[in-house]
């Protein structure tokens, strides 16, 4: 699980946005996580302490004289364990006691007297995020060393729009997880391709395949979470984008060509994880074929551009990462298509085995051999590949092993 072994401190300050920490605690004990809440006199008019210790499953503290620490001092003992704190919701009142050290309850003190990260994921009215005391405190916590999670725009419960409301509650679990990776990746510019492509023949039909585009999406939530820049082109797939990720959808191999083409100058790493299509119709049909029993339609078909090939070969290429999916003869036919492709890295799978599965087992194929890699989850495979290929790209461009 994700999660499993972390210990944190999720503390819930007055706002309307508490009814959201009753998924966010759900999301982090599913995780694995063990979920501590604290609560200020405020936040239990949102939403009250019972409700929080059923889904927490443990006690819920709100008085910094609460007896039941045997030592009478829960601001010292509750963040003790806690790898992490995470204030959610954040309150702008809460915001500026962070800012000036001030400690008036429960959640301020052991804020102050802690000795892990804190995390704030903010949620106020817009004119009150935008009130310049409160970006003054925000710059001031930040400096400080803690982590601010948003806040989101939108609609807000009085009714507004704009900047303050916080964040859903699955972009803050994910930001959470990030939080625990280490940044090996920061400030990296990381291209990505994911999913299949589809190639009409006419208005309702097309040529695809049946990647699910699951690896690659685990990669570029992977590459985020080790503090890189993430540009994702994804193919038609129906995968939430990862939280941190910038997504270009495109439909074709020939738009996912030129979508590519455009991002790369501004790339580092380029990781080709796509189940591109080799060929399309040279010209789709307008209007929707159909059915005859005198003759079947007829196609001719052109190559498409080689995505991997057109990047690794440029003048000044970035550090290029390809994925070979093949259906036998894996050791063959990987290191044949890393040498035609002209990269220093190919990821090989026995596609057929892997499309659309949750886990996966893959192979690394470089020039000083190969190196297969044990089966796992996608996620904790990206994870592995991310940190593979963080050793080996060179910092500002590539060079062929």
């Amino acid at each position: 699980m994700e999660l499993a072994g972390k210990h944190l401190v999720l503390g819930l300050t007055g706002g309307i946005a508490c009814y959201k920490i009753a998924e966010l605690t759900r999301l982090l004990v599913k995780a694995g996580a063990t979920v501590q809440v604290v609560m200020t006199e405020a936040a239990t008019q949102f939403i009250t302490p019972v409700t929080m210790q059923a889904l927490s499953g443990r006690p819920v503290y709100v008085s910094q004289w609460d007896a039941r620490m045997p030592n009478n001092m829960p601001h010292i003992d509750l963040s003790r364990e806690a790898h992490a704190i995470v204030i959610a919701p954040a309150s702008t009142d809460f915001i500026a006691k962070l800012a000036h050290g001030m400690c008036d309850d429960l959640l301020s003190t052991l804020c102050v007297a802690r000795d892990c990260p804190l995390l704030v994921v903010p949620a106020m009215n817009r004119q009150m995020w935008q009130n310049p005391a409160t970006q003054r405190n925000v710059a001031q916590i930040r400096a400080d060393g803690v982590e601010v999670l948003g806040p989101d725009s939108g609609s807000q419960a009085c009714g507004e729009v704009g900047d303050g409301r916080m964040i859903e509650p699955e972009a803050a679990f994910e930001a959470i997880c990030a939080s625990f990776q280490p940044k090996i990746l920061r400030g990296r510019r990381v291209l990505i391709t994911a999913g299949p492509t589809f190639e009409p023949l006419d208005p309702v039909r097309g040529l695809t395949n049946r990647s699910s585009g699951k690896m690659g999406f685990a990669l570029a939530r992977a590459a985020a979470q080790a503090g890189a820049d993430v540009h994702l082109v994804a193919g038609p797939v129906s995968l939430p984008t990862p939280w941190g990720v910038y997504r270009e959808d495109v439909q074709t191999a020939q738009q996912m060509h030129d979508a590519v083409m455009q991002a790369t100058p501004d790339a580092e790493i380029f990781i080709a994880v796509a189940a591109v299509a080799d060929w399309r119709v040279d010209h789709a049909r307008e209007h929707k074929i159909k059915k005859s029993s005198d003759a079947l339609p007829a196609f001719n078909f052109i190559e498409n551009p080689d995505i991997l090939a057109s990047v690794a070969n440029l003048p000044n290429p970035p550090y290029c990462v390809g994925f070979a999916a093949e259906s036998g003869d894996l050791d063959l036919h990987g290191e044949e298509k890393r040498r035609r492709k002209n990269v220093p890295l190919l990821i090989g799978n026995l596609g057929p085995l892997t499309f659309g599965r949750d886990d996966n087992e893959v192979v690394l194929f470089e020039a000083s051999g190969r190196t297969p890699l044990p089966r796992a989850d996608k996620q904790s495979l990206a994870r592995t590949l991310i940190a593979e290929i963080a050793k080996r790209a060179p910092s500002g461009g590539s060079l062929l092993s």
